[in-house]
């Protein structure tokens, strides 16, 4: 029998709210999320600053983006490979690579966190979410 998961309060996705490569990221969430468990906030924002503090992490981590998830806390590849096993088919069949190292999987999201900015540019301002995305971003 399969165990449903039991999802008390939205999973909350912090984002550097500055990356174009985060701005897409939570695009590419939204359009797949059909249940809309998950929320968005800015690592910039005062509740983005506040969730950091909550989980005693540093309010300067701009160099990844967090899951909140039931109270745990999840970052770099763990935050990602956890959001596909959510999001469900096809993007949960890269969530069994969880078994390998964590020094393994960060070393490739660091790879491309360093490089986000050149890759894929810098905005000056956070994301202006749509009037239909608006409700899934907290104040």
């Amino acid at each position: 029998m399969k165990r449903k998961e039991k999802q008390d309060e939205p999973i909350v996705l912090l984002i550097d709210g500055h990356c174009n490569m985060c701005h897409g990221l939570a695009k590419f969430v939204i359009r797949r999320d059909k249940r809309a468990i998950f929320r968005f906030a800015s690592l910039q924002s005062e509740r983005g600053k506040k969730l950091l503090q909550e989980g005693g992490m540093p309010e300067d981590a701009l160099e990844t983006f967090v899951m909140v998830d039931n109270g745990k806390y999840y970052t770099k590849s763990a935050a990602a490979l956890r959001i596909g096993r959510k999001l469900g088919l096809p993007w949960a069949i890269a969530y069994p690579a969880i078994v390998l190292p964590r020094f393994v999987r960060d070393r490739a999201y660091d790879f491309v966190a360093r490089r986000r900015y050149r890759w894929f540019g810098r905005s000056e301002s956070c994301l202006l979410p749509t009037p239909e995305m608006r409700s899934r971003f907290l104040e």
